[in-house]
């Protein structure tokens, strides 16, 4: 059976202005190439793709977040998903009747899919301990968020999807409504992050991991299995 987790975002089109100048840390410099997305070079060495919030596709910039890759997904792909998922629907349930996204939980791991990946879905009562994050390639949340209407938050919660990965040694949250990504630190800190997150009901956590990882259940340390990648 289908599940359903919507995402939300911003509703209006406004965007990031062409060029900014952000900062995480003292070693940290960026560089904005465009209005949808920041190039992060930390120590001016290994880059740090974050692709930032348009219309309803929040799913889009967690999966391309998630991969480090501009290039991995667009939004024609999702769509395409979407209708082959629902064929025979006049209103595909898989996304915003509009068209601008709001893609849920079925288009992500039809997407994963695609490049040989899975997503496995955590169950919140389980030790975040027993994660051997050396086989997992990193997280997506589905998360209630607020919705604005410009600079305006209103009172109404909607999800949103969130991408989670390690970059050399450290953990960054690469929410596509930040500004630049967040730090989150080692995987004390991560673990300590997710447990804060999904003490929220609505908030929801995917592993993303390779089909071969996924299929010997691998991202747990009890199975002892190493190794394995899928495309990037």
């Amino acid at each position: 059976m289908p599940i359903h987790w919507l995402c939300g975002s911003n509703i209006n089109n406004s965007v990031v202005e062409s060029r900014t100048l952000c900062v995480v840390d003292q070693n940290t410099e960026f560089e904005a190439s465009d209005n949808t997305e920041t190039i992060v070079r930390r120590n001016c060495t290994m880059p740090i793709y974050h692709e930032k919030q348009k219309r309803e596709l929040c799913a889009l910039h967690a999966l391309n977040n998630v991969f480090q890759d501009g290039q991995a997904y667009n939004k024609q792909m999702l769509d395409e998903i979407c209708q082959n998922l629902a064929p025979s629907s006049m209103l595909n349930p898989h996304k915003s009747v509009l068209g601008l996204g709001n893609y849920d939980v079925n288009v992500i791991m039809a997407a994963l899919q695609l490049r040989n990946c899975e997503a496995v879905w955590w169950d919140k009562r389980k030790n975040l301990d027993i994660l051997n994050f050396d086989n997992i390639i990193g997280f997506i949340l589905n998360m209630p968020s607020p919705l604005q209407w410009g600079l305006l938050s209103l009172p109404i919660k909607r999800k949103h999807w969130v991408a989670v990965r390690e970059l050399d040694g450290a953990f960054y949250n690469l929410d596509s409504k930040f500004k630049s990504p967040d730090t989150i630190g080692d995987r004390e800190a991560l673990k300590s992050f997710f447990r804060a997150q999904t003490r929220v009901k609505e908030c929801e956590l995917l592993l993303v991991v390779s089909k071969e990882i996924a299929d010997v259940r691998g991202w747990k340390f009890e199975n002892g299995v190493y190794g394995g990648a899928c495309a990037s």
